[in-house]
């Protein structure tokens, strides 16, 4: 194996997601002094999972693998919010 790798991704778009999760921190900061009562949990976790998303999607190559690979990831990821739903279930109703 000689030579340059070319990669996937191009610099440009690495640089993009970086500075849109940059932005979505921001988001987060200031969404986090405003009072939404119990949606600020929620509105947290959403901007959490659109981060972790571009993070899995671009700088883990998620997105250029096969859909066998994909669907079992995403089963994954069903199942830890199915089980983290269901605590904030038991949480509510004590």
């Amino acid at each position: 194996m000689t030579g340059k790798h070319k990669h996937i991704v191009s610099e440009r778009t690495f640089i993009g997601v970086w500075l849109a999760l940059l932005a979505l921190t921001g988001v987060t900061v200031a969404v986090s002094h405003i009072d939404l009562g119990p949606w600020n949990v929620w509105l947290a976790l959403s901007i959490a999972s659109l981060k972790s998303a571009l993070v899995i999607a671009f700088f883990m190559h998620m997105k250029y693998e096969n859909r066998l690979f994909k669907g079992f990831f995403f089963c994954a990821l069903l199942t830890l919010a199915i089980f983290i739903g269901f605590t904030f279930f038991d949480v509510h109703f004590r």
